[in-house]
């Protein structure tokens, strides 16, 4: 596990986008705001966005989102994933089928 002090802290930003946003679009504005290591997309899907980015990100990633997506509304920023799943639960991770676990008889 990399440390805190070597990658620095994170900000997970969720908006409220635009149902029809295509990942491709929102990829190619989000590299405007660093062309060598971008804001990174966690979900995008029904209408709402989670993108990664540094503390110093913060305000371009909310402004390339806008120039993508006018629409869009930023709706939280923390620290952590598990916060912005909380306040918004259509936002938590689908469970994963878990090819190893025993069949059920």
């Amino acid at each position: 596990m990399v440390v805190k002090s070597k990658r620095g802290r994170r900000r997970y930003i969720a908006f409220s986008v635009s149902p029809e946003l295509r990942k491709e679009a929102l990829i190619r504005g989000l590299r405007q705001v660093d062309p060598d290591k971008p804001p990174h997309i966690i979900q995008l899907s029904g209408g709402k966005a989670i993108i990664r980015c540094s503390p110093d990100e913060r305000e371009g990633t909310i402004i390339a989102v806008s120039r993508v997506d006018p629409s869009s509304e930023s709706l939280i920023t923390s620290g952590t994933l598990r916060t912005i799943r909380e306040i918004y639960p259509d936002l938590k991770e689908k469970e994963k089928k878990n090819s190893t676990a025993p069949a059920h008889l």
